[in-house]
């Protein structure tokens, strides 16, 4: 049987979302491992003021593309553009752009979605259901089409709590909604969309179930895998360690931390953090690919890549291994630049004691600085960064207060179908990955490749750190002088008891010294 490399060599694929995230990995993987690959076609829209040549340039400039451009400088000869608009009828593809495609693509992975949590249900369903089925009418027509993948996510049937590698039947029959949603006014759809939803925690995870069902309907027609990956995060390994370009999902919970403006969050701490690293998601991607096309399965191959199961990670205090602990340790041993406070973040599942902390370590720290800014003529911004800040970590509390059982059968199966070659380069198995370390070059990764900050001025960042320690230090004295003029002064009682306290204090250090020199 035919390596996954050597399957891939000369054939043509069609990518949607390739601009985004998962789908310029995509792009790079294919190009670097598989280097005879024919061509990629990739859907892409032009946006306002960038032509769709800019944006592809612009995406080829990217430092993660530096790998393939050692090796092959010419790599972007052989990616092809398409313009193409997801929220118009067919894609918007021209018909000469249908006729090329139809003539020669091979597999297409479909990776484009919304992956807003609170977009609005309408563009929800068009972008992740109704797009879905267009691009599955269009594979349809394809000549030499051999596998379609669909990537979905491991949370479309998040109202359960064991789920296995299945297509669960949809909360309701898509076309039916389609069809229903098509006559209401924005408002309308607004007030339902809860009750549309039920048990489920946005419109992201609602409409990704949909789309599951759209897929499974043509079965009988193509060969399709489906790929449902957890919190996708920074890459492991490829193209090299730490690499991520967005603020989405835990990369914002990281950079505030960082910067000191996340000081607590709501989580369950002995719930599982399932990330799942990027490359991990896209190795998986292609092997199902590989598979799909050779094998040809009878029925939807679903594949759930995550990690919870197999190598777990914890949010809180239990388990092995502690997410805020790692995140905190490694922003002091290498700062984010002029950051709001030390970085200092704890993890409660209490509702109040949340509330609390918010109150104490965001709000009130935001008015004063917000005060500070407008005294001196500038405009307060805090207040406004906090409540951004509080909106996400409500959205994301659904998903780190909860645990979830996920089946990963199909996932072993296709690990042992590939060759000892392909499993290097191609490698998924999560059992491997070390998450201390990973956490270190994920935070690391935000640091150089979202916020683009000089690993050279990590020593100013460290001074800057230290200065906002010696300003905690002298406010918590002063603050500590005013609770002893305004309260502990003026009482006897409360004067007595501090004394009480600090001559406790004081024997306790006199016997620890005496025990030290008796012990020497």
């Amino acid at each position: 049987m035919a390596s996954i490399a050597d399957y891939y060599a000369g054939k043509s694929v069609l990518i949607t979302g390739a601009t985004g995230f998962m789908g310029k990995v995509l792009v790079e993987k294919l190009l670097r491992s598989c280097p005879e690959v024919k061509a990629l076609y990739i859907l892409v829209r032009p946006k306002a003021g960038q032509s769709m040549q800019q944006r592809v340039s612009d995406m080829m400039k990217c430092k993660l593309f530096d790998r393939v451009r050692e090796d092959n400088p010419d790599f972007h000869q052989k990616i092809i553009p398409i313009s193409s608009e997801l929220t118009q009828p067919g894609l918007a593809i021209s018909p000469e752009d249908v006729e090329k495609l139809t003539a020669c693509i091979n597999i297409v992975f479909h990776c484009a979605a919304t992956i807003r949590f609170d977009e609005p249900l309408k563009h929800a369903l068009q972008l992740n259901v109704i797009a879905t089925q267009q691009l599955l009418s269009l594979a349809q027509q394809m000549h030499h089409l051999e596998a379609f993948i669909h990537i979905s996510t491991a949370y479309a049937n998040c109202n359960r709590r064991h789920i296995d590698e299945v297509i669960y039947p949809p909360p309701v029959e898509p076309k039916k909604l389609i069809e229903s949603l098509e006559w209401m006014d924005d408002g309308i759809v607004r007030d339902i969309t809860p009750r549309l939803i039920s048990d489920r925690p946005n419109t992201y995870t609602y409409t990704k179930a949909l789309a599951e069902c759209v897929v499974q309907q043509e079965q009988g027609k193509l060969n399709i895998g489906i790929i449902r990956p957890s919190i996708v995060g920074a890459s492991w390994q490829e193209p090299f360690p730490g690499w991520i370009d967005n603020f989405n999902g835990p990369s914002g919970v990281f950079i505030a931390a960082g910067k000191g403006i996340l000081r607590t969050m709501r989580a369950n701490n002995d719930a599982v953090a399932d990330l799942i690293p990027v490359d991990v998601v896209i190795n998986l991607t292609l092997a199902a690919g590989w598979y799909t096309a050779v094998h040809r399965p009878k029925s939807v191959l679903v594949y759930n890549c995550t990690t919870g199961g197999i190598n777990p990670f914890h949010w809180g205090e239990i388990g092995r291994y502690i997410i805020c602990h790692h995140v905190m340790s490694t922003f002091k041993r290498n700062p984010l630049e002029q950051a709001f406070r030390r970085p200092n973040a704890n993890i409660t599942s209490n509702y109040l004691i949340n509330q609390y902390w918010i109150l104490v370590s965001h709000k009130f720290p935001a008015l004063i600085y917000d005060l500070y800014l407008r005294l001196s003529g500038q405009k307060p911004q805090m207040m406004r960064i906090f409540n951004r800040l509080h909106k996400a970590i409500g959205l994301l509390e659904y998903f780190s207060s909860q645990d979830w059982e996920w089946n990963s059968e199909n996932m072993s199966m296709l690990m042992s179908q590939l060759t000892p070659e392909d499993r290097k380069t191609f490698n998924f198995d999560v059992r491997q990955l070390n998450w201390p370390e990973y956490i270190e070059n994920y935070c690391i990764g935000t640091k150089k490749y979202v916020l683009n900050e000089d690993m050279s001025d990590i020593p100013a960042a460290r001074q800057h750190l230290r200065k906002l320690r010696n300003i905690r230090y002298t406010f918590n004295t002063l603050l500590l002088v005013f609770i002893w003029r305004v309260f502990i002064a003026r009482s006897q009682m409360a004067r007595n008891i501090w004394y009480f306290v600090v001559s406790l204090c004081f024997k306790f250090l006199s016997y620890f010294r005496a025990s030290s020199t008796l012990t020497n």
